[in-house]
């Protein structure tokens, strides 16, 4: 999986898509300070506030957290002309994002959370916003702003938070208008977008239980009772893909017609963070915009999500931090059950399954000629490392010269590789059986009749891809030269200059 998400994030940063966000922008505020007094007027605290600090939030958070990302991101919404909304404006045009449609609003309110916290306790919270319908012409000018950006960009994403910009008349004009080629949805009542056919929304547990009129209690038994109304939760959204977020519990992806995808997340002790549901959906969008698919898309979100309730305040997660989180995993290879799931989401995309093995022991130029070529044959590389006992029985009792975590590793590093796992057979009749790869790729000291496998991948309905042979590099030759300089030194050897 690591080698995987690490070649995804690459993928993201080499695409950068355009997403336009279209929802309700608010500001966060976090204020902190000390108290050693009650008020004379009731039994309240008195707050000496030391601290005062404004983030997006919202929707706003969503368009911060995908520039941070990397994505080009139009901003669609209405905030009031104050002091609030100018400043949620530029801390959003600071952060790359464009905010030219992001209209205030005379005699509004911008909608303002404030938080107010007593050393690392959060004591009260304050909401303030708009509490009379937006004007009829606003909205009209909403809906036009939201096709224009739409027209413009690789993505669109709704976030509804139940304010009063998304009316009945909005969303039946959405509906009209031709849908782009992804349309994500992040709100309250997803129930409310079903004629828009999303391709994904993001409700989290209580949301979803709310769409099916049921109780799905807490922690893990949410996952059986996400799963047994998974049905009912197709037909009420309209949407092909549902992620169920299970805050501490990860989250659960549904697709018709494939089967559920878990990921796990990493707790971490409470913080006072917020936010965290916008990283993962933001994440979410960007990966799927760039089109890796929904499978991989989920675990960057959690990735993200994970890193960004690490910090205080409004979350946030970089394209620095996910790229270094997926790097920093010891373990570069991909268990073959997960794998058996992740290649299931690839076919179900469209895509081309390549996959190869071997022991790749001194990996050399060979090596990655092979590997590269290989990738080229499709649009997924999977490569499969035989384990230290099986290259010693298939290459003698002193091989190999580097163990199969080592081996694994390199093999992560190369950018062509998106998948690598290791086996203990002597063969990859096992592998080919489970994984169906599309097409099976050997080098050019090979022939289709010399293979074991051929008969494994005919019957999965692969093709076998024999590639060139490039004779002056193999690890038998180099291994053998390296024997020989040991046993016939060069009489320079051990002299300094």
């Amino acid at each position: 999986m690591t080698v995987r998400l690490a070649s995804a994030v690459r993928d993201i940063s080499n695409r950068r898509p355009t997403v336009a966000v279209i929802g309700d922008y608010l500001l966060d505020g976090w204020w902190s300070g000390h108290t050693q007094r009650i008020a004379r007027e009731a039994p309240a605290p008195v707050v000496d506030v030391d601290t005062r600090t404004h983030t997006p939030g919202g929707a706003a958070n969503t368009a911060l957290n995908l520039a941070s990302l990397g994505a080009k991101v139009l901003a669609v919404g209405l905030v009031g002309d104050d002091d609030a909304g100018s400043l949620l404006r530029e801390r959003l045009a600071e952060a790359g994002v464009d905010v030219s449609r992001l209209r205030p609003v005379d005699a509004a309110r911008t909608t303002t959370k404030v938080r107010v916290s007593v050393d690392d306790q959060l004591l009260v919270r304050l909401d303030d916003g708009q509490i009379d319908a937006w004007p009829q012409r606003e909205l009209d000018a909403l809906l036009d702003e939201a096709l224009d950006a739409t027209a413009l960009a690789d993505a669109q994403l709704f976030c509804d938070y139940g304010s009063a910009i998304f009316t009945t008349g909005t969303l039946e004009q959405l509906a009209r208008h031709p849908r782009p080629t992804l349309r994500v949805v992040d709100a309250h009542d997803p129930t409310r977008w079903r004629a828009l056919t999303p391709d994904i929304v993001t409700p989290n547990a209580a949301e979803a239980a709310a769409v099916v009129d049921a109780t799905f209690g807490d922690g893990e038994a949410r996952v059986a009772q996400v799963l047994a109304n998974a049905t009912t939760l197709f037909q009420r959204t309209g949407a092909s893909g549902i992620i169920v977020t299970l805050d501490r519990s990860g989250t659960l992806l549904l697709r018709q017609g494939t089967e559920p995808h878990r990921t796990h997340a990493h707790p971490v002790s409470e913080k006072q963070a917020s936010g965290a549901g916008d990283v993962f959906v933001a994440a979410v969008t960007i990966a799927s915009a760039a089109g890796l698919p929904l499978e991989i898309a989920a675990e960057l979100g959690q990735q993200a999500a994970d890193i960004a309730v690490r910090k205080s305040g409004t979350c946030v997660c970089t394209l620095d931090e996910l790229h270094s989180s997926v790097n920093e995993a010891s373990d570069a290879t991909t268990a073959l059950d997960d794998l058996a799931t992740l290649l299931e989401g690839h076919r179900a995309a469209g895509e081309r399954i390549v996959f190869t093995n071997g022991c790749f022991d001194v990996l050399h130029r060979g090596h990655t000629t092979h590997l590269r070529q290989a990738r080229r044959l499709g649009d997924v590389l999977v490569v499969a490392v035989n384990s230290d006992d099986s290259v010693r029985r298939l290459k003698g009792a002193d091989r190999p010269i580097n163990s199969a975590a080592d081996r694994a590793t390199l093999l992560a590093e190369l950018s062509c590789v998106d998948y690598v796992l290791v086996f203990d057979d002597d063969t990859a009749d096992t592998l080919i059986t489970r994984l169906r790869p599309d097409v099976y790729v050997k080098g050019g000291d090979y022939t289709p009749e010399m293979l074991t496998e051929t008969a494994a991948i005919t019957a999965v309905g692969g093709e076998i891809e024999i590639l060139d042979y490039i004779e002056t590099h193999s690890t038998t030759q180099l291994f053998g030269r390296i024997r020989a300089s040991e046993q016939h030194p060069s009489p320079t050897k051990g002299r300094t200059a």
